[in-house]
């Protein structure tokens, strides 16, 4: 990306160590990296990042405003194999032909996939970070091998049943059942905005049983089980959301997930995926901050460009600041699930900073762009309306907020 020109560097002062003259001249000023987080990359990130970069700009941005206006994802299928090609679908996890990247690594990539547009980051979260996930860390040798090299090629699209008509915050009041009948399990309930459902080879849903909440997998195939597309929807257009019906779905013994009792299981599927959802927000910013810096130097009003003008420079001042205090906050979360130290708390700490900024700086980035910020030849008011689903799921504002709160006190106000 261009950088602008910088003042020439200041000389050394001769009383200078020689150590700190060796160092040589300071690099350009860049204001699309105007912290040098680029620095923090290794040479493996940078390739995995631009990698999923070239394929957003390619097959996602020309496109990406028709079918947000149509409310569609016509190519759904197609682009969940090429994603697949390129390593994006399951990407830290290791075997059945999962690329097995760095959480940092993984996270670039949803940052560069929600530049583009966060229905797309949705697609590879649920697929990657809540079905593959819950299967690879939860299930049984026979569901992995069943399952996730299919998935991991996006040959099959999966979806997690978890959010309820009634219950999305409280998962524990989830009303779908579970009951033995003989040997088998017999499913009945309804899930609510389920991404990829409608297009889905396998459900991985949860459901209330005798012995606690247990997870099922469930080949979209199987009588009962139906997925009615949601649509009239003014967010995430760019993507597949559903319901889930399960009338009656009869399952084997063996469609259990073995690895999970009670909420625990779920929860830490969320996590993971709210972690991919700390990287993507920034991505949305990113491309809202790009396209007001450029609006800022080429629209002209009283003479000149408004970029000149000491509101609007405030205005791309503040939302730089934000937008890469998220990305540094990102970078952090990632090293240390990569370390394995990384709690639940960081995570919710990172989701509601960053979707909150990010939401902020796309609004601002529409005060710059004046009556042309509502246009989808701009990203910015499609960004926005994205982010309001964004900032609600994998746990709302206020649900993260009581996470930390809880963190902080000690004390639970969940339900007080």
């Amino acid at each position: 990306m261009p950088a602008s020109e910088a003042p020439e560097p200041e000389a050394q002062p001769s009383s200078a160590p020689a150590s700190t003259a060796a160092r040589g001249s300071r690099p350009a000023f860049d204001p699309y990296d105007p912290l040098g987080l680029d620095d923090l990359l290794s040479a493996e990130d940078r390739a995995v990042r631009d990698t999923v970069r070239r394929w957003a700009r390619d097959r996602v941005l020309p496109y990406v405003a028709e079918w947000y206006e149509a409310g569609r994802l016509p190519a759904i299928r197609e682009l969940a194999r090429e994603l697949g090609a390129i390593g994006a679908l399951g990407m830290p996890l290791t075997g059945y032909g999962c690329a097995g990247a760095s959480a940092v690594q993984y996270g670039l990539a949803c940052l560069e996939l929600e530049a583009a547009d966060s229905g797309i980051r949705s697609l590879v979260s649920v697929q990657g970070s809540l079905a593959m996930y819950a299967l690879h860390r939860y299930g049984s040798q026979e569901q992995r091998e069943q399952w996730l090299p299919s998935m991991a090629a996006g040959e099959v699209i999966g979806c997690f049943g978890l959010t309820e008509p009634d219950h999305g915050s409280d998962p524990a009041g989830m009303r779908t059942r579970a009951r033995r009948d003989g040997s088998d399990w017999v499913l009945d309930g309804r899930k609510m905005w389920i991404t990829n459902g409608s297009v889905a080879g396998v459900a991985v849903v949860w459901a209330q049983t005798p012995d606690g909440v247990r997870g099922f997998v469930v080949p979209t195939d199987t009588p009962g089980f139906s997925a009615p597309e949601i649509h009239h929807k003014w967010s995430l257009r760019a993507s597949v959301t559903s319901e889930l019906v399960l009338d009656g779905v009869r399952l084997p013994a063996d469609a259990v997930l073995p690895g999970a009792a009670g909420l625990g299981g779920p929860l830490s599927c969320l996590n993971h995926a709210r972690y991919g959802i700390v990287w993507g927000a920034m991505g949305a910013a990113r491309s809202c901050f790009e396209a007001a810096l450029g609006y800022a130097k080429e629209r002209e009003q009283f003479g000149r460009p408004i970029g000149g003008f000491q509101l609007t420079q405030a205005k791309l001042a503040d939302m730089a600041l934000e937008l890469h205090k998220g990305i540094l906050l990102a970078h952090h979360l990632g090293r240390r699930m990569d370390e394995g130290t990384l709690r639940p708390e960081q995570v919710s700490f990172g989701k509601l900073n960053n979707v909150r900024e990010a939401i902020d700086i796309c609004r601002t980035a529409r005060t710059v762009l004046g009556a042309n910020g509502i246009s989808l030849e701009y990203p910015v008011m499609r960004h926005a309306t994205n982010l309001e689903s964004v900032l609600t799921y994998e746990g709302t504002v206020e649900m993260h907020q009581l996470v930390l709160g809880k963190a902080l006190t000690g004390l639970d106000a969940f339900r007080g």
